[in-house]
C-alpha cells in the first residue's frame, strides 16, 4: 500500500488533499463528510472585511429607514452594533473543535490594521495554520506595481510578528513577475503559497444588457498554469508549493506533484461530485502510485520539475512553438472539410 503522506506548513498530513476555502467549508455536515471521505486537511471560509463592512452598512441603512419618521420620533430601533466578524469566529472554533483533520483558517482583509487584528482573532480559534489571500484589482492608473508588492510585503511581516501560526500565502497570477514577488515573499518567511486564487470576473448578459453574477467554477485542465509554477519554482524556494484551480482527478494530482507541488486544493470537483469524490480522487492516486511503483509521494515529487529536466525552455515557452511547426498534424485531427 502506498504511502500518501505529505507535510504542508510544518503539517504532516495523510494525503496531498486540501479542500480549498468556499462557502462548502461554513456547513458542519459538509465538513464531516469531506473528513470521512479522506480529506487531509480544509480551509475555512475566508474571512471577508469587504464583506463585514457591506453586512455592518446593510443593517444601519435597515434599522434606520423609519427613523424620524413623526416629530416625536427619534428611532425605532434600540441601538444595536453590528457583531463583526464574532459569528465567522464562533463557526470556525467550533469547526476545529468538530474536526480531527488540520483546519486553516483563510484571512481577506483591506487595510493593514485589519489585517493583523483578524489574523489575531483567527489564530484565538485554535486554527492550524492561515492562509493570505493576497491580489489587486487595479483601480489607479497610477499606482505602480513596486507600491503594491511592498504594501502586501509589509503587511505579511507585521502579521508575521503578530501570530503564532505557519502561513501560507494564496496568491492571483496577475503580478508583473509571479516568481520575483514568490520570491520576496519567500525570503520574508512565507511557509507556502497556494498556487492561484480564482479571482472573479464580471460578466454581462448581451440580451438583457445587465452585469450577472455567473458561477466561478474552475474547468479540467485550469490547473496547467499552477503546474507551470510549480515546476519552476520547484526546489528553488523554502517554501512548500500547493496548487489550485481545475484539480478534478486522481491523474491532476499526480501530475502537479510530478512538476513539484507538495499537495493541492480542490474546490469545483467537490461542488460538482459532492463531498464523497474525494475518496476516488485518493484511490486513484494511489493506484497510478502502485502502477508505476511508487512507495510515497517523495518518489517522485519534482521529478519534471524546472531543475529536474534537461530542456529549460519546457516551463518558460509561452508560444505553441511545437504546434506551429507541426500545423500539418493538428489539421489531420481537425479537418476543415
Amino acid at each position: 500500500m502506498a504511502d500518501l503522506s505529505v507535510k504542508y506548513l510544518g503539517l504532516k498530513l495523510k494525503n496531498p488533499i486540501i479542500v480549498g476555502s468556499s462557502n462548502l467549508s461554513s456547513d458542519l455536515e459538509i465538513l464531516k463528510r469531506l473528513e470521512k471521505a479522506g480529506a487531509a486537511a480544509v480551509v475555512y471560509k475566508s474571512l471577508f472585511e469587504e464583506q463585514i463592512h457591506l453586512e455592518k452598512a446593510k443593517m444601519m441603512d435597515s434599522m434606520g429607514e423609519y427613523d424620524e419618521r413623526h416629530a416625536e420620533m427619534t428611532r425605532i430601533f434600540p441601538s444595536v452594533e453590528h457583531a463583526g466578524p464574532k459569528e465567522h469566529l464562533f463557526n470556525l472554533k467550533r469547526a476545529k473543535e468538530t474536526l480531527s483533520i488540520p483546519v486553516i483558517a483563510s484571512l481577506n482583509a483591506i487595510y493593514e490594521e485589519s489585517w493583523v487584528e483578524y489574523a489575531q482573532s483567527l489564530a484565538e480559534t485554535g486554527v492550524d495554520a492561515l492562509e493570505l489571500n493576497f491580489y489587486f484589482i487595479p483601480r489607479d492608473f497610477d499606482q505602480d506595481g513596486t507600491s503594491i508588492e511592498e504594501e502586501q510585503i509589509r503587511i505579511f511581516k507585521e502579521i508575521k510578528k503578530s501570530v503564532n501560526l505557519p502561513l501560507s500565502v494564496k496568491l492571483s497570477p496577475y503580478y508583473t513577475n509571479p516568481l520575483n514577488f514568490i520570491k520576496k515573499l519567500d525570503e520574508a518567511g512565507v511557509a507556502g503559497f497556494v498556487l492561484f486564487n480564482r479571482m472573479f470576473q464580471p460578466e454581462i448578459d448581451a440580451e438583457r444588457e445587465v452585469h450577472i453574477s455567473p458561477f466561478n467554477l474552475s474547468q479540467e485542465h485550469d490547473h496547467r498554469l499552477s503546474l507551470r509554477f510549480a515546476g519552476m519554482l520547484s526546489g528553488v524556494i523554502k517554501a512548500n508549493i500547493c496548487s489550485a484551480t481545475g484539480v478534478y482527478h486522481g491523474k491532476d494530482i499526480t501530475r502537479l506533484i510530478l512538476a513539484g507541488a507538495d499537495c493541492i486544493q480542490v474546490v469545483s470537483a467537490i461542488y460538482r461530485n459532492k463531498p464523497e469524490y474525494i475518496k476516488t480522487m485518493i484511490e486513484d492516486l494511489e493506484a497510478w502510485m502502485v502502477e508505476k511503483k511508487y512507495d510515497k509521494i517523495a518518489d517522485f515529487k519534482g521529478k519534471l520539475s524546472n531543475l529536474a529536466l534537461q530542456d529549460p525552455f519546457v516551463y518558460k515557452r509561452a508560444q505553441y512553438v511545437d504546434i506551429i511547426m507541426k500545423s500539418s498534424e493538428i489539421l489531420k485531427k481537425y479537418p476543415m472539410v
